[in-house]
């Protein structure tokens, strides 16, 4: 295994880092401020477009794109310390053009989508002029078993129907929002694998509707994540992507680099968290000494550095598998390490907030926000449950002829 990244991308992560230091950072509190006086917490503050700017003269932008003719034709490889920092600071990703949904749909549209969808959709998305959604998770049904879904995509001339009834649209709340890819049930008599298919609802559709936003342990920001309702909503035949029946299987495929990219982002927050306690632990002085120097302080910094390089060294191999093999090859560290990062960085940060006592939790920090964002990770994409059972099975059929009959 050759986790070492190209010249390219080594110099893209210096480039990366600068950005963040001079440009992100200090625009940090500047955005906080516009969306509080704005009274929306869903409101796009233009210093976001300001920053946007900046990237793209600087080169950082759709740096997860592994197709040149779309992206900076990086691999997996190259492309994880730079998804790392992003992961330190969470409003890079929007301003590379790098924060999900939207990737996903983008690497969706690249792969599936027809010329017409790339000229409609792909190119706005990728040029960062619009946002998007991904409407795939139902309230009334188990849908961390994808075969679950109920939403109904029925063919009716040279247009469908589609009736679905989503939450957790993360994004859909943004005005920016203007589309969704959706994934229903469009021939509920095949088998349970070719039973779907995933088709673009534009949200000025008659009958699409944003129900609500759902809070996440109290916070509704940004794009929001929403209970989104489609009615009877008429779409052209023409706006199903990659064929039907096929949502199923594209899916999986949007959903593997998805994970590994949250993974990535995730281990830049524990590594901001780890920052964070080692300066803390040297200006807080209680009982007679540094922080720093007290034993259960170090047990803890050393327990997190532990855990992040293991975590890092586990991705990086899931992303040389992702690269040589494939990201059906890759499948199963990929699970792992959904499992591994999530955990991780929710650790991590618990750590961290501990350290800092009752600061740790305030607003003057960004520990609970990150905490807020980590702990979700372990729902995200598949609950830690799920990937567990996919790996155990695999390790169990090796002694399956240990069964007794």
């Amino acid at each position: 295994m050759d986790f070492a990244i190209s010249p390219r991308a080594e110099e893209l992560r210096s480039q990366l880092q600068d950005f963040i230091d001079t440009s992100v950072a200090p625009a940090t509190p500047v955005y906080i401020e516009q969306v509080r006086e704005s009274g929306d917490p869903h409101f796009h503050p233009p210093v976001m477009e300001e920053l946007k700017a900046q990237a793209r003269t600087r080169g950082l932008w759709n740096l997860f794109m592994p197709n040149d003719t779309f992206g900076a034709g990086l691999s997996n490889v190259d492309y994880a310390p730079l998804c790392e920092l992003m992961g330190r600071n969470l409003l890079t990703a929007e301003a590379t053009n790098c924060a999900a949904p939207d990737t996903g749909n983008m690497e969706l549209l690249a792969e599936f989508g027809t010329a017409a969808q790339h000229d409609e959709w792909l190119v706005p998305l990728l040029e960062g002029e619009i946002r998007s959604c991904f409407a795939m998770t139902e309230p009334w049904v188990a849908s961390s078993d994808a075969t679950n879904i109920q939403s109904r995509i029925e063919r009716d001339g040279d247009h469908y129907i589609v009736n679905a009834h989503k939450w957790w649209t993360s994004g859909a709340a943004s005005s920016r929002c203007k589309f969704a890819i959706l994934m229903g049930v469009s021939d509920p008599d095949a088998d349970p694998y070719h039973r779907h298919s995933m088709i673009i609802v534009p949200f000025d559709a008659p009958g699409a509707q944003v129900v609500r936003t759902l809070s996440v342990f109290g916070h509704d920001a940004g794009g929001g994540h929403c209970e989104t309702l489609f009615e009877d909503v008429r779409v052209p035949v023409t706006n199903v992507v990659g064929g039907e029946g096929n949502g199923f299987a594209m899916a999986q495929a949007r959903l593997g680099p998805g994970r590994i990219h949250h993974c990535m982002r995730a281990i830049g927050l524990a590594e901001k968290a780890l920052e964070l306690m080692g300066m803390r632990a040297w200006t807080r002085t209680p009982f007679g000494k540094p922080l720093a120097e007290q034993g259960v302080v170090q047990d803890q910094i050393a327990e997190s550095r532990i855990a992040i390089e293991t975590t890092r060294l586990l991705t990086m191999k899931a992303a040389w598998l992702m690269d040589t093999v494939g990201n059906k090859g890759a499948r199963f560290e990929i699970a792992a390490i959904k499992v591994l990062a999530a955990r991780t960085a929710t650790e991590v940060i618990d750590r961290a907030i501990q350290l800092f006592g009752g600061a740790g939790v305030s607003q003057d920090w960004p520990l609970a926000d990150m905490y807020t964002h980590a702990r979700t990770l372990r729902l995200v994409d598949g609950p830690d449950e799920v990937h567990k059972q996919q790996i155990a099975r695999r390790e169990l059929r090796k002694y399956e002829g240990f069964r007794l009959q």
